[in-house]
């Protein structure tokens, strides 16, 4: 099992503390080195051996958000945070996953089985390289007026964009954000998630018919744009 050289950030002792002590309980990581200086932290990850950071997201010296600009994807990035607020800008930079404090160990072994699992089929005898990080988690935070909204990527079923905002529709629910469609479609995995016209993005594994030029899950219609159409046929038709 190949051991994963990890770093942990956190300009909180405590917080360190409990980062340390969940992954010093993880066979496939190996903490190299911790520390409550971001900058150093960040000096440390750019040496080119560390495959994985466990940084805090807000730090005086030098945020979460900085930091990850400053790196430049050289690692797989774990955020930590009490603040759910920074979810939705922490994807747009690709972080593999985004820990809630108080972190739970069942919690913070599934975020870490993940990156384990991307790096292991990411790397061969033939590719030195590291692998891409673009693996969005399996939920979003949904940006409405006055919170963020956590919805798992299962349960949507399409976006609807309007002139002003976007309505993201569940099993359930219907989500109201100012966020734009394109925006939303960047922090959507794809598949299942795909956009078939200027207003609209589905959930492929929701679909229970297409005809012609009209998609339906279940009794609602959603139309396919000319610009979609080729993309469209090809993902349905090879899948």
């Amino acid at each position: 099992m190949k051991q994963l050289n990890t770093l942990a950030i956190d300009d909180e002792p405590l917080a360190l503390r409990v980062l340390t002590e969940h992954a010093r309980r993880v066979p496939f990581l190996r903490l190299v080195a911790t520390t409550t200086d971001p900058i150093q932290g960040l000096m440390r990850a750019q040496e080119g051996d560390i495959d994985l950071v466990l940084l805090d997201v807000q730090m005086a010296a030098l945020s979460g958000m900085q930091f990850l600009r400053l790196l430049q994807g050289r690692c797989a990035v774990i955020l930590t945070t009490a603040y759910p607020q920074y979810a939705l800008e922490g994807y747009e930079h690709a972080v593999a996953d985004y820990l809630l404090k108080p972190i739970s160990f069942e919690r913070f072994l599934k975020a870490v089985q993940r990156v384990h699992t991307q790096l292991a089929t990411g790397l061969g005898e033939s590719t030195p390289a590291r692998p891409s990080l673009a693996e969005v988690p399996a939920y979003s935070f949904i940006k409405t007026e006055h919170r963020l909204v956590r919805v798992d990527h299962t349960d949507i079923r399409y976006l609807e964009g309007g002139r002003d905002y976007v309505t993201v529709i569940t099993g359930t629910e219907r989500i109201l954000t100012l966020t734009s469609l394109g925006k939303l479609a960047e922090s959507l995995p794809q598949p299942p998630f795909m956009r078939v016209h200027k207003s609209y993005i589905v959930a492929l594994d929701k679909i229970t018919s297409v005809e012609r030029q009209r998609i339906y899950l279940g009794q609602t219609i959603i139309p396919i744009g000319e610009t979609y159409r080729a993309d469209f046929a090809r993902v349905v038709g090879s899948s």
